[in-house]
Protein backbone atom coordinates (compact mmCIF):
# COMPACT_ATOMS: atom_id res chain seq x y z
CA UNK A 1 0.00 0.00 0.00
CA UNK A 2 1.51 2.92 -1.24
CA UNK A 3 0.01 5.14 1.33
CA UNK A 4 2.00 3.91 4.40
CA UNK A 5 4.70 4.97 2.12
CA UNK A 6 3.78 8.11 1.36
CA UNK A 7 2.52 9.46 5.22
CA UNK A 8 6.11 7.78 5.98
CA UNK A 9 7.94 10.00 3.32
CA UNK A 10 5.69 13.39 4.75
CA UNK A 11 7.20 12.54 8.86
CA UNK A 12 10.97 12.60 7.33
CA UNK A 13 13.47 15.78 7.79
CA UNK A 14 12.19 17.59 5.16
CA UNK A 15 14.89 18.23 2.16
CA UNK A 16 14.25 19.29 -0.84
CA UNK A 17 13.42 15.79 -2.37
CA UNK A 18 10.10 15.69 0.22
CA UNK A 19 9.02 18.81 -1.03
CA UNK A 20 9.74 18.44 -4.54
CA UNK A 21 7.77 15.01 -3.96
CA UNK A 22 4.36 16.44 -2.75
CA UNK A 23 2.51 16.68 -6.02
CA UNK A 24 3.43 13.15 -6.50
CA UNK A 25 2.64 11.78 -3.13
CA UNK A 26 -1.05 13.82 -3.24
CA UNK A 27 -1.68 11.52 -6.58
CA UNK A 28 -0.41 8.57 -4.69
CA UNK A 29 -3.06 9.18 -1.55
CA UNK A 30 -5.94 10.43 -4.33
CA UNK A 31 -5.86 7.06 -6.40
CA UNK A 32 -5.68 4.73 -3.90
CA UNK A 33 -8.51 6.23 -1.69
CA UNK A 34 -7.86 4.12 1.42
CA UNK A 35 -8.48 7.44 3.60
CA UNK A 36 -11.54 9.61 3.57
CA UNK A 37 -11.64 12.49 1.71
CA UNK A 38 -11.57 15.24 4.32
CA UNK A 39 -8.29 12.78 5.56
CA UNK A 40 -7.03 13.75 2.38
CA UNK A 41 -7.72 17.18 2.26
CA UNK A 42 -6.35 17.99 5.53
CA UNK A 43 -3.27 15.83 4.15
CA UNK A 44 -3.33 18.36 1.27
CA UNK A 45 -3.04 20.99 2.92
CA UNK A 46 -0.12 20.22 5.02
CA UNK A 47 1.58 19.44 1.70
CA UNK A 48 0.44 23.17 0.25
CA UNK A 49 1.97 25.02 3.66
CA UNK A 50 5.59 23.00 3.64
CA UNK A 51 5.29 23.70 -0.11
CA UNK A 52 4.95 27.14 0.82
CA UNK A 53 7.55 27.22 4.04
CA UNK A 54 10.95 28.05 3.33
CA UNK A 55 13.31 25.07 3.18
CA UNK A 56 15.40 26.36 6.12
CA UNK A 57 12.50 27.26 8.08
CA UNK A 58 10.57 24.01 7.62
CA UNK A 59 13.98 21.98 8.35
CA UNK A 60 14.44 24.28 12.20
CA UNK A 61 10.20 23.54 12.65
CA UNK A 62 10.78 19.91 12.23
CA UNK A 63 13.94 19.57 14.65
CA UNK A 64 12.73 22.05 17.45
CA UNK A 65 9.47 19.36 17.23
CA UNK A 66 10.66 15.84 16.94
CA UNK A 67 14.50 16.32 17.66
CA UNK A 68 14.17 18.54 20.94
CA UNK A 69 10.97 17.35 22.59
CA UNK A 70 10.70 14.26 24.03
CA UNK A 71 7.40 13.80 24.12
CA UNK A 72 7.09 14.20 20.43
CA UNK A 73 9.85 11.48 19.27
CA UNK A 74 9.38 9.62 16.45
CA UNK A 75 10.78 6.68 18.12
CA UNK A 76 8.01 4.33 18.92
CA UNK A 77 9.47 2.40 22.10
CA UNK A 78 10.60 6.42 23.46
CA UNK A 79 6.76 6.45 24.36
CA UNK A 80 7.04 2.96 26.13
CA UNK A 81 10.38 2.01 27.18
CA UNK A 82 11.97 5.51 27.74
CA UNK A 83 16.01 5.01 28.37
CA UNK A 84 15.57 1.72 30.49
CA UNK A 85 17.28 -1.56 29.30
CA UNK A 86 13.94 -2.61 28.33
CA UNK A 87 13.86 -0.44 25.16
CA UNK A 88 17.47 -2.14 23.80
CA UNK A 89 15.23 -5.86 24.39
CA UNK A 90 12.67 -4.42 22.07
CA UNK A 91 14.52 -2.64 19.44
CA UNK A 92 16.23 -5.94 18.91
CA UNK A 93 12.79 -8.05 18.65
CA UNK A 94 11.50 -5.41 16.35
CA UNK A 95 15.04 -6.14 13.93
CA UNK A 96 14.42 -9.51 14.56
CA UNK A 97 10.79 -9.05 13.00
CA UNK A 98 11.68 -7.16 10.26
CA UNK A 99 14.51 -9.57 9.07
CA UNK A 100 11.73 -12.27 9.22
CA UNK A 101 9.67 -10.72 7.32
CA UNK A 102 12.21 -9.87 4.69
CA UNK A 103 13.65 -6.40 5.58
CA UNK A 104 17.25 -6.45 6.41
CA UNK A 105 17.54 -2.94 7.18
CA UNK A 106 20.30 -0.79 5.83
CA UNK A 107 19.07 2.47 7.40
CA UNK A 108 21.24 4.56 9.92
CA UNK A 109 17.91 5.05 12.02
CA UNK A 110 16.88 2.87 14.87
CA UNK A 111 13.92 0.20 13.49
CA UNK A 112 11.20 2.18 15.70
CA UNK A 113 11.46 5.16 14.13
CA UNK A 114 8.03 5.55 13.20
CA UNK A 115 8.60 6.28 9.19
CA UNK A 116 10.40 3.60 8.93
CA UNK A 117 7.81 1.03 10.58
CA UNK A 118 5.19 2.65 8.38
CA UNK A 119 7.58 1.54 5.23
CA UNK A 120 8.01 -1.87 6.97
CA UNK A 121 3.91 -2.05 6.59
CA UNK A 122 3.83 -0.86 3.03
CA UNK A 123 5.23 -4.03 2.04
CA UNK A 124 2.64 -6.24 4.31
CA UNK A 125 -0.58 -7.92 3.28
CA UNK A 126 -3.13 -4.82 3.71
CA UNK A 127 -4.85 -6.78 6.91
CA UNK A 128 -1.71 -7.40 8.60
CA UNK A 129 -0.22 -3.71 8.00
CA UNK A 130 -3.56 -2.61 9.67
CA UNK A 131 -3.21 -5.08 12.75
CA UNK A 132 0.54 -4.26 13.73
CA UNK A 133 -0.39 -0.86 13.35
CA UNK A 134 -3.06 -1.01 15.82
CA UNK A 135 -0.35 -2.14 18.41
CA UNK A 136 1.03 1.78 18.04
CA UNK A 137 -2.75 3.33 18.47
CA UNK A 138 -2.46 4.37 21.45
CA UNK A 139 0.85 6.41 20.90
CA UNK A 140 -0.35 7.80 17.27
CA UNK A 141 -2.92 9.61 19.40
CA UNK A 142 -1.47 10.36 21.87
CA UNK A 143 1.39 12.40 19.57
CA UNK A 144 -1.54 13.66 17.32
CA UNK A 145 -2.89 15.35 20.66
CA UNK A 146 0.31 16.66 21.68
CA UNK A 147 1.06 18.12 18.06
CA UNK A 148 -2.51 19.39 17.99
CA UNK A 149 -1.65 21.30 21.47
CA UNK A 150 1.78 22.90 19.61
CA UNK A 151 -0.76 23.82 16.87
CA UNK A 152 1.50 21.91 14.40
CA UNK A 153 0.31 21.33 10.95
CA UNK A 154 1.66 17.45 11.21
CA UNK A 155 -0.94 16.81 13.56
CA UNK A 156 -2.48 15.79 10.16
CA UNK A 157 -0.45 13.59 8.73
CA UNK A 158 -0.64 11.84 12.75
CA UNK A 159 -4.60 11.89 12.58
CA UNK A 160 -4.42 10.07 8.76
CA UNK A 161 -2.28 7.29 10.18
CA UNK A 162 -4.99 7.38 12.92
CA UNK A 163 -7.63 6.09 10.83
CA UNK A 164 -5.84 3.46 9.43
CA UNK A 165 -5.25 1.70 12.39
CA UNK A 166 -8.24 -0.89 13.79
CA UNK A 167 -9.69 0.13 16.90
CA UNK A 168 -9.87 3.99 18.77
CA UNK A 169 -7.45 4.91 21.48
CA UNK A 170 -8.90 6.27 24.68
CA UNK A 171 -9.41 9.89 23.25
CA UNK A 172 -10.59 10.89 26.45
CA UNK A 173 -7.76 9.63 28.53
CA UNK A 174 -5.00 10.85 26.14
CA UNK A 175 -6.79 14.55 26.21
CA UNK A 176 -6.93 14.68 29.83
CA UNK A 177 -3.02 13.47 30.18
CA UNK A 178 -1.39 15.33 27.23
CA UNK A 179 -3.48 18.83 29.78
CA UNK A 180 -1.48 18.14 32.37
CA UNK A 181 1.78 17.90 31.27
CA UNK A 182 4.73 20.33 31.79
CA UNK A 183 5.65 22.01 28.17
CA UNK A 184 9.31 20.13 27.84
CA UNK A 185 10.44 21.99 24.62
CA UNK A 186 11.05 25.19 26.37
CA UNK A 187 15.26 26.14 26.72
CA UNK A 188 15.27 25.25 30.66
CA UNK A 189 13.35 21.86 29.53
CA UNK A 190 15.46 20.96 26.87
CA UNK A 191 18.55 21.60 29.74
CA UNK A 192 17.02 19.42 31.97
CA UNK A 193 16.11 16.23 29.63
CA UNK A 194 19.09 16.20 27.82
CA UNK A 195 21.57 15.98 30.96
CA UNK A 196 21.95 12.12 30.86
CA UNK A 197 23.84 10.94 27.72
CA UNK A 198 21.26 8.75 25.23
CA UNK A 199 21.60 5.20 25.72
CA UNK A 200 23.04 3.19 23.08
CA UNK A 201 22.84 -0.39 21.73
CA UNK A 202 25.36 -3.05 21.13
CA UNK A 203 23.67 -4.99 18.21
CA UNK A 204 25.21 -3.07 15.88
CA UNK A 205 22.96 -3.56 13.00
CA UNK A 206 20.52 -1.09 14.90
CA UNK A 207 22.18 1.72 13.38
CA UNK A 208 23.10 5.07 15.30
CA UNK A 209 21.39 8.06 15.78
CA UNK A 210 21.92 10.30 12.48
CA UNK A 211 22.17 13.71 11.60
CA UNK A 212 18.92 14.92 13.09
CA UNK A 213 15.63 12.41 12.95
CA UNK A 214 14.64 11.41 9.56
CA UNK A 215 17.70 12.46 7.40
CA UNK A 216 18.91 9.07 5.77
CA UNK A 217 15.11 8.20 4.99
CA UNK A 218 14.46 11.75 3.27
CA UNK A 219 17.82 10.88 0.47
CA UNK A 220 15.50 7.75 -0.58
CA UNK A 221 11.95 9.53 -0.37
CA UNK A 222 11.06 9.81 -4.19
CA UNK A 223 12.10 5.65 -4.04
CA UNK A 224 10.30 5.21 -1.50
CA UNK A 225 6.85 5.87 -2.38
CA UNK A 226 7.03 5.02 -6.13
CA UNK A 227 5.49 2.16 -7.54
CA UNK A 228 7.18 -1.15 -7.62
CA UNK A 229 7.44 -1.24 -11.57
CA UNK A 230 8.53 2.43 -11.72
CA UNK A 231 11.88 3.01 -13.18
Amino acid sequence: MLTFKVLSALLVYPEQEVIDSLDEMAAVLDREKLRPAAVRADLRAFMETLKATDLMDAQASYISLFDQSRSLSLHLFEHIHGESRDRGQAMVDLLQHYRAKGLDLTTVELPDFLPLFLEFLALQPPGEARELLGETAGIISLLRTRLDKRRSSYAAVLAAIETLAPGKADDRAIAETVAGEVPDHTPEALDRAWEEAPVTFNDANLGQASCGTGCAAAAAVVERFAPPDAP
